[in-house]
């Protein structure tokens, strides 16, 4: 897969008192994204639930750009940007463009996978795996050895 994007609308609570957008809106659109493409792609909450793993955050990040305002059109990607060979270990980056043209943030996760029961870092299952590396690589991917 080359590009996976979602376009989000804007609502009025999600501006701030300067009337642009609310800096959390930008990690909730990257939760969004991440969870649709997981969802997509065979790897939805129930399949986790059933093999009790669930992706865990260790690092969040956001690079504000240019300001987003409630009159502009978003849309947002998703792009692997490193991972480890069993999985264990990943990061990923959002880009967030406004109007088409404009590249307004850049929101990048270092993440892993956790046994929900254990409470430990895990390798996900196979079906995980060769799901999970559908997602788009970023241009600068690389393989890690955590």
């Amino acid at each position: 897969m080359t590009e996976y994007k979602k376009k989000v609308e804007i609502r009025w609570s999600d501006l701030d008192p300067n009337f642009h957008l609310r800096h959390s809106v930008y990690y909730d659109w990257g939760a969004f994204i991440r969870m649709s493409f997981l969802t997509e792609h065979s790897l939805s909450l129930e399949v986790m639930i059933e093999n009790n793993i669930g992706p865990i955050l260790l690092r969040e990040e956001a690079i504000f750009k240019k300001e987003i305002h409630f009159k502009d059109s978003i849309e947002l990607n998703i792009q692997l940007v490193k991972c480890s060979h069993d999985l264990r270990r990943w990061t990923i980056q959002h880009e967030i463009w406004k109007n088409g043209d404009k590249l307004s943030a850049i929101v990048s996760v270092d993440g892993a996978w956790i046994d929900t029961q254990k409470r430990k870092l895990a390798t996900p299952p196979e079906q995980f795996i060769e799901n999970f590396l559908l997602m788009p690589k970023s241009e600068n991917f690389e393989w890690i050895n955590k």
